[in-house]
């Protein structure tokens, strides 16, 4: 049972082939589509507690408050998993199973009652941005309605259409007609946030009503290892079940960001909520607006971060940039040269900084354009350009690969500066590692516990394939390969493994002499 609760969100296929997950939560009448909303402010002088301007933030609901209205999805009422307040497929149980275990309760379901007949209804929040009825919400809020409905704050009730929607952001944009001008909110800058700026929250939890919430940004860049574009703003102004897509907004009334999601032991706010950024909403919103779907760009690379004993083994005189650990085959990286091994550092004149930098940057390419890639390999900076793909939903990526199961063989050589004992791939090995006929390495037969080896994440079962960047089809060759980088002086030496369906570097300093 997963203690945080999350958006409705489709999985999403990490861009370039690293596999990062997402979970929304949204609120619901008669189903177990819980909204959730998230607020989030400008800069400003962080203070000690929370001082509103002037004493209140009247000034501000005075503005804002009209334009934020409830959202109601009627859809076909399906039996949910009882595991699971969002099904059996619920997208962000993995992620809170993973960081959180199974510490409190999720988020409620909806009383049976409200689940009977052939219907049944979601609810959510929104806000208006254009005077013409234009109106953003969470695509989990509207996502698999048969027909969508607003209220806005003076009650008035109209019918809603979908201009366009966003299931890797979570972003939707709706459109109703109105006989009158109807009142909007401003964009902010979010890229200004500090933390412990002031910011409200503002939606109709639980359906009560229009509420608004006050509290801080609690922290930002947060990744829920949802999709390629995790930049998860932290606050903790309460929001609840019905929240999810309105407004979060700062002091001056603009929106600086979208309840999205929240973490919650007991069903209720606790003071840890997650809100979309609203310079990655606002880019999203202006092309959803123009209708339909948003294509994405694709290299198809796995990728993971360069950690400080990663770069010392490649030679980094830093950690930065994006370690390719596996390449696709037939994909747009494949094609340009991109090989494994390979740490790249920019892509289209922007600095790649981690793996979240090189997702974003390739994601917001439009499919077929070419660009730069800035590349390190062994030892040398260079750079070759790639022809961008598109990131097409059957895309599958590579796992993490944490399922290993330790060979019987009882042959093998011993790595003592590391703590492991590798052998050669046999038939019975192969058979019981479900290896292909052509597999090639050095088996991970033992691993010693209190070696850097087991420090470092190795495990039995696990097939070293490569050595500081160079193969290796044997376990005396990996041996050798390894003792050859400890008498080089390296501090630590750079493993390439094949692990399940995965394949990773891992990076093991040698014992200090």
């Amino acid at each position: 049972m997963s203690p945080m609760n999350i958006l409705r969100r489709h999985r999403v296929a990490a861009l370039l082939g690293a596999a990062l997950i997402i979970s929304p939560v949204i609120g619901s009448f008669a189903q177990n589509n819980t909204g959730l909303s998230t607020v989030a402010a400008t800069t400003q002088t962080p203070v000690a507690g929370i001082t509103a301007p002037n004493g209140s933030f009247a000034p501000v609901i005075a503005v804002t408050k009209p334009a934020v209205v409830t959202i109601t999805s009627i859809m076909k009422a399906q039996p949910q998993d009882e595991g699971s307040p969002f099904g059996g497929n619920a997208p962000f149980d993995q992620f809170f199973q993973q960081f959180f275990g199974d510490q409190g309760m999720p988020m409620p379901r909806t009383p049976p009652q409200q689940q009977q007949g052939p219907r049944a209804e979601a609810l959510g929040s929104g806000f208006i941005v254009g005077a013409d009825g234009t109106i953003v919400t969470n695509n989990h809020v509207i996502d698999g309605a048969s027909s969508i409905k607003v209220t806005l704050d003076d009650g008035t009730e109209l019918p809603a259409k979908l201009v366009g929607h966003d299931a890797k952001n979570d972003l939707a944009v709706l459109k109703v007609k109105a006989d009158k001008q109807l009142p909007t909110v401003k964009w902010g800058d979010s890229n200004k946030l500090m933390t412990g700026d002031q910011v409200l929250a503002i939606g109709n939890p639980f359906g009560i009503g229009t509420t608004v919430t006050a509290g801080i940004v609690s922290a930002r860049g947060r990744d829920l290892h949802s999709g390629p574009f995790d930049d998860f703003i932290q606050i903790d102004a309460p929001i609840n079940h019905g929240n999810s897509g309105g407004p979060l907004v700062d002091v001056n009334g603009n929106v600086v960001g979208i309840n999205t999601a929240i973490y919650s032991p007991n069903g209720g706010s606790v003071g840890v909520g997650f809100a979309i950024p609203s310079d990655q909403a606002q880019k999203v919103v202006a092309k959803l607006m123009k209708g339909g779907d948003i294509e994405y760009g694709y290299l198809g690379v796995q990728i993971q971060p360069v950690t400080p004993d990663v770069a010392s083994a490649i030679g980094l005189d830093h950690p930065g940039g994006a370690l390719v650990s596996q390449v696709t085959d037939g994909s747009p990286a494949a094609k340009a040269g991109i090989e494994t091994g390979d740490v790249i550092t920019g892509f289209g004149g922007q600095e790649i900084k981690d793996p979240k930098d090189l997702s974003r940057a390739v994601a917001d390419v439009s499919p077929g354009a070419k660009e730069t890639v800035n590349i390190w390999r062994k030892g040398k900076a260079m750079q070759i350009s790639a022809d961008v793909g598109r990131n097409a939903e059957d895309q599958k990526t590579a796992s993490n690969g944490n399922e290993g199961r330790s060979p019987s063989s009882d042959q093998g050589l011993r790595v003592p500066s590391l703590g492991l004992g590798l052998t050669d791939l046999t038939p019975d090995i192969r058979d019981q590692l479900n290896l292909s006929e052509n597999q090639r390495g050095a088996v991970v037969e033992r691993v010693n516990p209190d070696k850097a080896a087991s420090a470092a994440g190795i495990q039995p079962g696990d097939v070293i394939v490569g050595v500081d960047q160079t193969p290796v089809k044997t376990a005396r060759q990996a041996n050798q390969a390894i003792a050859e980088a400890g008498k080089s002086g390296k501090k630590s030496v750079l493993l390439l493994i094949d692990r399940g369906d995965a394949q990773i570097f891992v990076a093991v300093p040698f014992a200090a002499g």
